[in-house]
């Protein structure tokens, strides 16, 4: 049972969830005087900042960039946490076609300039997807392997949205920072260490109801009930939309809409590692054009910040959800098939392969969120305001200005702590 004893007597205060937007927000409070509790089910911090080390190397399953690194938050954020970044280039980059054949920078370059045009030319309808509308306006682009890469290791792994799913007119309404895109070649869990610090975090206590009726918050958990006046809910929205904590009573109707109207996205990774490479060595992006959308078309060299013979592809929209239904040996043969198209017959079996099932991880339910017909990005704007002053919403889908990022939720933290301590 969380006291007064815990906290400011003004208020006690309970968040729930340690990723980055409740640790942001813990913090905060902390350094204005407060003593909130951090209520984790899973028994690590972090949420989707979750870094293996299994192999040797820091591979990120969750986030990996840091988006626009000039005047961003996390910026100044890793160098506190002794966090090192290395500069991606977007230009490093050669693509393949299904016959082996590279594409010329003429031809790549060309085809990325029309789908820049396209994409701030698209005459969007609310209540159509991008795919409807692309392909409505489109149809040459329909069968063209290059375009469908593009759509997909583009478009799809920006916004977190399949296309079918994606909202013609509000798929890309969100801002950025300025600067080139740095990843964390050290791992993002190096962020997480700093800012866990000196909080009362409750690990494996999982949330599965909040009882608001009352004068005081009620919250219950598998490790017992605990008290509070004000509740900042961080969990991911696909927490939210598949109802694990129960509320009573229930949440307003214009939350639940918010709720019900975002889309919860999957981005799947696999890192697949070889004794010695067979690749470009000093290339960043490796791409390629398969049929199937969002099918392991574009390969990130980790050997580029990490030294490691290794490579990083991904999954999105429904191929990343169907991947989590394939076994490690389906996986790896289905990623082979196409660098064996790249690069031979002859290449060797990886050593090792890493996995993400982000879309049935009861922790998450997918990788960020996105922007869906109807409602649109409206979503995320309903969704940041409070309940009663006594719910208090933050996370990447409560910020509709930088939306599926670490700093978006760290950001959403921040703004939920302040409006918080104005209560207490």
């Amino acid at each position: 049972m969380a006291s007064s004893q815990t906290s400011k007597a003004k208020g006690e205060i309970i968040i729930v969830g340690a990723g980055i937007a409740g640790l942001g927000a813990a913090k905060f409070l902390q350094e204005k005087g407060y003593n909130p509790i951090l209520l984790e089910a899973q028994e690590r911090v972090g949420g989707r900042l979750k870094t293996n080390r299994s192999l040797g190397i820091a591979v990120d399953e969750g986030a990996s960039w840091i988006h626009g690194p000039i005047k961003n938050p996390i910026t100044e954020l890793a160098k506190e946490a002794g966090a090192t970044t290395f500069l991606t280039d977007d230009e490093s980059f050669v693509a393949y076609d299904m016959d082996g054949s590279r594409y010329s920078e003429d031809i790549i370059g060309q085809a990325e300039e029309r789908y820049q045009e396209i994409l701030e030319e698209l005459d969007g309808q609310k209540d159509m997807s991008f795919g409807e509308v692309f392909y409505r306006d489109y149809p040459q682009y329909q069968h063209n392997r290059l375009w469908t890469y593009m759509l997909s290791a583009y478009l799809e792994f920006d916004t977190g949205g399949d296309i079918k799913m994606l909202s013609s007119t509000d798929f890309y309404d969100d801002k950025e920072f300025k600067g080139e895109d740095v990843i964390v070649s050290n791992g993002y869990d190096t962020l997480v260490n700093y800012l866990k610090e000196g909080l009362d975090i409750r690990l494996q206590t999982k949330v599965v109801g909040i009882d608001y009726s009352g004068e005081k918050i009620s919250i219950q958990t598998h490790q017992g009930v605990f008290t509070a006046d004000h509740v900042l809910l961080t969990v991911p929205l696909g927490v939210l939309k598949k109802e694990v904590i129960t509320f009573t009573p229930p949440l307003p109707p214009i939350t639940q809409q918010a709720i019900d109207g975002l889309g919860m996205g999957v981005v799947n990774k696999f890192l697949l590692t070889w004794d010695q490479a067979f690749w470009e060595e000093e290339i960043q992006y490796i791409g390629y054009t398969p049929e199937e959308k969002g099918k392991f078309n574009l390969f990130l060299n980790m050997k580029t910040f990490t030294k490691a013979n290794a490579l990083m592809t991904f999954a999105y929209g429904d191929y990343a959800v169907l991947t989590e239904e394939m076994t490690d040996a389906d996986i790896v043969e289905q990623i082979m098939t196409h660098l064996k198209k790249m690069y031979g017959n002859d290449i060797p079996q990886p050593t090792h392969m890493l996995r993400t099932k982000w879309h049935e991880n009861p922790y998450t339910f997918g990788s960020y969120s996105f922007a869906r017909p109807g409602l649109g990005s409206k979503g995320y704007k309903l969704l940041k305001e409070d309940v009663d002053n006594k719910i208090f919403f933050a996370g990447e889908h409560t910020i509709k200005k930088y939306r599926g990022t670490v700093h978006g939720a760290y950001l959403s933290g921040i703004r939920a702590a302040k409006k918080i301590k104005r209560f207490v």
